[in-house]
């Protein structure tokens, strides 16, 4: 999910396998390496004497690898394939994970962003827009541990990058290298046009002009641009919303592990009416569209989508063209998940 939980509900690799070090050399053989290696003088030039430079300068191609990336998509993928977690598939919560971290940032304060995994501490954790993250994050806990030198802020991100490819989704190029920071590092939000806590956008701030106004104040303040926005709103083809998290009931499509422009196609082709019961009894929850069959949801921030003439062309443009909108998806989560990084 891409919004905000309580206050915000929304759900919301490219790389390859690179083989370094030993078996590199032994590939290449070793006296091609050491060929390669610069080397440093040591002591008097009457010793004679040479020793290879250190490996902290080494040339990179030729150290071994802090992170055995493959290892670790491997692991990854086994978590989205286990049936231990087929009622509640973890590929969307992955998604949504990196994408309240790395959204976080701010382009003014150059604060926030994906490079420091503060949702660790319970200043970020126990934002309402994060409600339900707790379970995504110790599901990742066995993949840091089998890889001490992964940082965890690395791991959401390639985490969701592998759970987007795997769901039918783009290639998304990975860089690491992000580290984790101290709980002083946790964003704070000092604008008054905001959800309840954290930098988060909400779902719904009470008319359409005013929803609108807010996505565009929150992600502009990130970087992106209104056909941004509604690419990385596509995210909401992933996923659902829980009334013990959000406050939100139900899916956005009927294929919630399968990235596609589906979510597009119903926000124009299905009648979308005000939610007023649950379950037989009064809907008590916030403000939320149903189908007719009361078994598909759109937030009011979904719906805007229709009704902002900016945000509308964009929308009708992904509903027909399922290949632009993974193309302009993949750009614009690459770029979310760069943010205060790359």
């Amino acid at each position: 999910r891409s919004l905000n939980s309580r206050s915000n509900p929304h759900h919301s690799v490219m790389f390859g396998r690179v083989r370094f070090g030993a078996r590199f050399a032994a590939r290449i053989g070793n006296r091609a390496v050491m060929a390669r290696l610069p080397l440093v003088r040591a002591g008097a030039a009457a010793a004679g004497a040479v020793t290879l430079a250190t490996a902290a300068s080494a040339p990179v191609w030729c150290r071994e690898p802090a992170v055995n990336w493959g290892k670790v998509r491997e692991q990854i993928v086994e978590i989205l394939d286990s049936e231990d977690h087929m009622e509640e598939p973890p590929g969307p919560q992955f998604v949504r994970l990196a994408w309240h971290s790395a959204g976080t940032y701010c382009k003014h304060t150059k604060t926030g962003g994906s490079d420091a995994a503060t949702m660790r501490y319970g200043a970020e954790g126990n934002w309402g827009a994060n409600a339900g993250l707790a379970k995504s994050r110790n599901l990742l806990e066995g993949v840091k541990a089998r890889h001490p030198n992964l940082s965890y802020a690395d791991l959401w991100v390639f985490a969701a990058i592998v759970a987007i490819e795997e769901m039918g989704g783009p290639k998304v190029p990975f860089k690491p290298g992000r580290s984790d920071k101290p709980p002083t590092a946790t964003p704070t939000w000092t604008v008054k046009q905001h959800a309840e806590d954290g930098r988060l956008p909400s779902a719904d701030m009470g008319s359409d002009a005013a929803t609108a106004a807010h996505l565009r104040n929150i992600f502009n303040r990130m970087g992106f641009n209104d056909q941004e926005i509604v690419a990385l709103s596509g995210a909401h083809a992933l996923g659902r919303c829980h009334t013990d998290a959000s406050g939100y009931w139900g899916p956005w499509t009927y294929a919630p592990t399968t990235m596609s422009n589906e979510y597009y196609r119903l926000l124009f082709d299905v009648k979308w009416t005000e939610k007023k019961t649950h379950e037989g009894k009064p809907w008590t929850g916030p403000r939320q569209f149903e189908n007719p069959a009361g078994d598909l949801m759109m937030l009011p921030s979904d719906l805007v989508l229709t009704k902002d003439p900016s945000f509308r062309k964009h929308a009708e443009a992904y509903a027909k063209d399922d290949d632009k909108f993974k193309e302009d998806f993949g750009r614009a989560f690459e770029k979310l998940m760069n943010l205060g990084f790359a």
